[in-house]
């Protein structure tokens, strides 16, 4: 007979505690190593969406249930976000803690701005609208996380380096 087990808050924090901390901070540490790569991380990543967004989900529209006009400025903003990427990668002698952090600000406005709109279009988003838009804001925000994180440290160690 199988036993019904019922977690309660806590333990499923000590659970992703222990299970999740571990990867995710060696996930970090080699990060913070090479930092420049997470801004080619985040910049193709951003021209997957747009490409997703701009192409993809607009010959689909009916499936997704999101009109044309919200897809195409949802994919707009992923190629400014790409510039920036680019850019910060190719720069010699930048401020990476600074400016991940800024693209992690970013980021976190369109996750905001997409799940606003997907809101607000609700009543005609799909199933698959609404799974399309989980996944991408989950991984995004994935990527925040790891973005805000890698940020703090470089500027921690950098700040330790000047008082020393």
């Amino acid at each position: 007979m199988l036993r019904h087990h019922t977690w309660n808050v806590l333990q499923v924090r000590q659970f992703a505690k222990r299970n999740l901390d571990v990867p995710i901070e060696q996930l970090i540490t080699k990060a913070k190593l090479n930092s420049k790569k997470l801004f080619l991380i985040d910049g193709f990543g951003a021209i997957i969406s747009a490409f997703l967004l701009g192409v993809v989900l607009v010959k689909f529209q009916e499936k997704i249930g999101v009109p044309v006009s919200v897809l195409s400025l949802l994919a707009a903003i992923p190629v400014f976000f790409a510039a920036y990427d680019f850019y910060c990668y190719r720069k010699k002698n930048l401020k990476s803690g600074i400016l991940l952090k800024g693209i992690a600000l970013l980021n976190l406005a369109y996750c905001c701005l997409s799940l606003g709109l997907v809101f607000y279009h609700f009543d005609t988003t799909t199933n698959l609208g609404c799974v399309y838009f989980i996944i991408e804001i989950t991984i995004v925000l994935f990527l925040i996380i790891i973005e805000f994180r890698v940020g703090n440290k470089i500027i921690k160690s950098s700040t330790e380096q000047k008082l020393k």
